[in-house]
């Protein structure tokens, strides 16, 4: 009988022995303890990559879109010269005719202020400062513009 009582306490301890190798929880607990204690240092490392990917995703984000606004930026001082350019193509006609205008009118002009002994275009010589200098005078109407001087004499002279 002892030897019956010890073979049955045996296998009684047997089976609790087997139990708790058995046991979900218990076996559970053991895997992470052994997980832990071999890939732990494994895991804080995979984290802490995680976590600088993550800041150079936002940097990177962060470039991209100044790059974008930079982008765009540069696109509006385009647009904006070609606006400037259009606008002078526009007006360059006119400023080339107001120049032949110009030479033109001086063109004919130039007859009434060249200064020659005789005055063209039947203007008027006048001396002026006692008879030194002598000054053509004549308006564009073609009337000659009489001269007053209060100091010196002025003397006439008919072309």
């Amino acid at each position: 009988m002892d030897r019956l009582v010890k073979t049955a306490t045996e296998a009684r301890q047997a089976a609790f022995a087997a139990r708790s190798q058995t046991d979900p929880e218990n076996f559970g607990e053991i895997i992470v303890d052994t997980l832990d204690h071999h890939l732990g240092e494994s895991f804080v490392r995979l984290v802490k990559v995680g976590n600088l990917l993550n800041e150079q995703t936002q940097q990177t984000n962060k470039v991209l879109e100044k790059a974008e606004e930079d982008k765009w930026a540069i696109l509006d001082k385009v647009r904006d010269r070609e606006r400037k350019v259009e606008c002078l193509k526009r007006n360059l006609p006119w400023f080339g005719l107001g120049a032949v205008v110009l030479a033109l009118v001086l063109a004919a002009m130039l007859p009434l202020f060249h200064s020659n002994q005789r005055c063209h275009m039947r203007g008027l010589w006048r001396s002026v400062a006692r008879g030194r200098r002598w000054v053509c005078l004549r308006n564009l109407l073609g009337l000659t513009v009489p001269l007053e001087l209060s100091t010196g004499s002025a003397s006439d002279r008919g072309c």
